[in-house]
């Protein structure tokens, strides 16, 4: 008798110390997720107070803008030659730590040439992190057997949402950008740590010493076009509705995230629903239908003539094109993580040339011609889902 309580009680105390790790491992993904939104969108909300502290023109930001697609686009063969030889696990801790590291000093940039190469680096490290990410992503989705891309991408919404919020709050009330995204840096090092610890390993692919990276053919590049022209609609909004808000519509530094805010919301709340209307509906209607909902929203904030109304724009555009990246990563993620870098490279080309595109024509035509520009791509955008049979 007194055996068997000895031998229940060592089991049960097993089972509690497997069951932390267990529950991190749930929780694990989703976390990757939320936090490259919240450090993606406190970087955003702070472009305002950084261009105002280099005195910056709109044709100069989007110097800065070009470096970080620069750093982006050209580390993804960097990205999968990681997750083809270390895994995606150890990929998102390498990634992440150079993530945490470089936040702070583009709060602390002295001039314009440190600011563009904090930019690079700060591309290069979220591009590798967001390949990594998705990778196990899509891994965790043929296991569970069903879609969960979407939700998988509503928690980098949750990221986005919190992280515009909060940099409103911390721009009310003047705390300067670097002490701002040191607090960031500090809080969430430990949690990327546990994080990672609590992934099983993974091996790199049996194709990993042959062949680390290669160019989107075929379908794929449908894929990498809509994604391409995504990249351009979220990346230009992330970094100029807050430039738009406080030099259009005369928004203070605490109001001007608040579009981007906004943005993000609204993306979280149709991704949450996103996988049960992609399983109703198939992919390329939910996407193409999406994306002439965003072309809507756009239009609506560009002739907006308040803050409230260009607000609402703002948040009708991020419920339209929500859908974009979830359904493209789990299309690619079915071929491997080698397909997935390459698309991923192709789509966040956009991301490269979308924003200081935006801020050329801001530049010379106005700001509003450079959203308007963005509606337009949206409009593409549903115009190349419909074709996209790779999608479903």
């Amino acid at each position: 008798m007194t055996t068997d309580l000895t031998n229940s009680t060592s089991d049960n105390a097993s089972l509690g110390t497997l069951a932390l790790p267990v529950r991190w491992r749930q929780v694990a993904i989703p976390f990757f997720f939320f936090l490259l939104g919240l450090l993606y969108a406190s970087w955003a909300a702070r472009i305002p107070s950084i261009r105002d502290n280099l005195q910056l023109d709109p044709a100069t930001l989007s110097l800065v803008l070009l470096c970080g697609g620069i750093g982006a686009v050209g580390s993804f063969p960097l990205a999968a030659w990681l997750n083809a030889h270390y895994g995606p696990r150890r990929t998102t801790w390498y990634a992440g730590l150079v993530l945490l590291v470089t936040l702070p000093l583009l709060g602390i940039a002295p001039n314009l040439i440190l600011l563009m190469l904090f930019s690079a680096m700060y591309g290069a490290a979220s591009s590798c992190f967001d390949v990594a990410i998705n990778a196990l992503g899509a891994v965790a989705e043929k296991q569970a057997g069903r879609s969960i891309m979407s939700l998988l991408h509503a928690w980098f919404c949750v990221g986005t949402f919190s992280g515009a919020l909060l940099g409103s709050a911390v721009a009310s009330f003047e705390v300067a950008p670097f002490w701002h995204f040191l607090a960031l840096a500090l809080l969430f090092l430990v949690p990327l740590r546990l994080g990672y610890k609590a992934m099983p390993n993974d091996r790199p692919e049996p194709s990993a010493d042959k062949k680390i990276f290669a160019i989107p053919h075929g379908h794929l590049v449908a894929l990498g076009l809509i994604g391409f022209c995504g990249a351009i609609v979220e990346g230009s909004i992330a970094d100029w509705s807050g430039l738009y808000m406080k030099d259009h519509m005369q928004a203070g530094d605490g109001g001007a995230p608040l579009a981007y805010a906004a943005f993000a919301g609204m993306m979280l709340l149709a991704r949450l629903v996103g996988d049960r209307l992609k399983e109703r509906w198939g992919a390329r209607k939910v996407v193409g239908f999406g994306s002439l909902l965003a072309a809507a929203g756009v239009f609506v904030a560009v002739a907006a003539i308040n803050m409230p109304m260009a607000i609402i724009g703002f948040a009708v555009a991020g419920s339209g094109v929500a859908m974009v990246f979830p359904f493209i990563f789990s299309a690619a993620g079915r071929h491997g993580s080698i397909a997935l870098a390459g698309v991923a490279t192709l789509s966040y080309s956009g991301g490269l040339i979308g924003p200081p595109i935006v801020g050329f024509l801001a530049h010379g035509f106005g700001l509003q011609a450079g959203l308007a520009f963005i509606g337009a791509l949206c409009i593409a955008v549903a115009l190349a889902a419909s074709r996209a049979v790779w999608l479903e």
